[in-house]
């Protein structure tokens, strides 16, 4: 459910490089790994689940949790942004609103990335060749039966990245895969079974319990489907440091920013549908279900989950970061209140707007629906006035023209 992922292009090059392939090897590689048949099978032990219901930073959380590091879902939520952000309403927007990449967060923490994806090669495209794997009953076709060197490029490059992947897991590390078990997120490879050609891991509604997610290798193909080619990032060495005090400053400066964002505003009533970003996407959702005919769909549904699920952890972050401020520290708390009120808000409203609820149309429904969610964003605006007071008492800028809340 969402858009191509941000990746830098040509990526798939290096890793056809025998040397950068060999020279990944030699990092890191001390996490514990289960062999099984000979390499066969390799599995990473105690790989950690997902704590959020989140696309793309909450695998940032659960790699480096393997590498040692004790960064809470909640802190990395507020890092990357996420925590703060609602847009759409629509079914790519958790991922296609966002903050910062997801190698972005990684790099900011101090480790390097190296970013993978699968481009298209001029008149043939990624689809053509997940079409050939659909219609090879979904299995990947021999080399010598794909008709043009287009797509037997592909085809390599396509295995290329699936065998970096597994170079990762063999030298203790997991992957960051997009679409090996989820729609069009970012999972986290910890496994593979060449006996029977499936990556296991971690997704935000996947491999949640003692159980590993399984799913067949080639699936990241089918990503081309409904968000973008396949792709990975693999995270390496730990280069440099991690600014926290700067990085948490501009964390809910972008917070402000976001939530009162002017983006395509000037768009609304003249097209049928905008992407709107802060309280203005809020304001959409409001009058979509002020419509007594509108129906659930799809956006609704996935949206109402992760934000419902990310702006707790904004509470979360806030109470972790404030005793780091002392002058902004009652205000902090005043702010991760309000985010958790809204989060409750939003907990409550299961039945209406999560996927097992009816799509209708439902005039009753759509009544408590804008109930519910005129409440939610009351309480999201007043963490972010509250937030906007916290920065004023550290000194720093909020960006934007709205008047300074008293």
């Amino acid at each position: 459910m969402s858009c191509r992922p941000r990746f830098a292009a040509g990526a798939v090059a290096a890793v056809l490089t025998a040397g950068v392939l060999a020279g990944r090897a030699e990092e890191g590689g001390e996490m514990k790994t289960a062999a099984v048949k000979g390499e066969e099978r390799v599995c990473i032990e105690s790989v950690d689940r997902y704590r959020v219901c989140e696309p793309l930073f909450e695998c940032v959380r659960v790699v480096l949790a393997q590498r040692g590091e004790s960064y809470s879902a909640d802190y990395l939520q507020g890092i990357s942004g996420a925590a703060f952000r609602i847009a759409g309403i629509c079914p790519c927007a958790p991922t296609c609103s966002a903050a910062m990449s997801t190698e972005a967060l990684v790099e900011l923490l101090g480790y390097t990335a190296m970013r993978l994806i699968l481009e298209d090669k001029g008149a043939t495209k990624v689809r053509d060749l997940a079409d050939a794997l659909e219609a090879n009953g979904k299995v990947l076709p021999a080399e010598a039966t794909l008709a043009t060197p287009a797509l037997r490029e592909l085809r390599t490059e396509l295995l290329a990245i699936t065998a970096a992947v597994k170079g990762e897991i063999r030298a203790g590390r997991a992957a960051i895969v997009w679409h090996a078990f989820t729609n069009a997120e970012y999972d986290v490879v910890a496994g593979f079974d060449d006996a029977k050609g499936t990556f296991l891991g971690r997704g935000s509604y996947a491999g949640g319990e003692a159980e590993l997610a399984t799913a067949p290798q080639t699936r990241t193909l089918t990503a081309v489907y409904i968000g973008g080619p396949p792709g990975a990032i693999l995270v390496g060495a730990k280069r440099g440091t991690f600014a926290a005090r700067q990085a948490e400053i501009a964390a809910l400066q972008e917070a402000v920013r976001h939530a009162h964002s002017s983006k395509n505003q000037e768009k609304v009533g003249k097209e049928p549908w905008v992407m709107l970003e802060g309280l203005a996407a809020y304001d959409q959702w409001l009058r979509h279900f002020g419509d007594p005919a509108a129906k659930r769909g799809l956006g609704d549904a996935y949206c109402y989950g992760i934000y419902r699920s990310t702006h707790r952890a904004a509470a979360g972050f806030l109470r972790e970061i404030a005793p780091r401020y002392p002058r902004a520290q009652a205000q902090l708390a005043v702010a991760a209140g309000h985010f958790e009120n809204e989060a409750n808000t939003l907990r409550d409203a299961e039945g209406l707007l999560w996927w097992t609820s009816p799509e209708g149309p439902d005039a009753a429904r759509n009544e408590r629906v804008v109930g519910v969610l005129s409440r939610a964003r009351a309480e999201y605006a007043a963490g972010m006035d509250a937030i906007i007071v916290a920065l004023t008492a550290l000194g720093a800028g909020v960006g934007i023209s709205a008047p300074v809340p008293e």
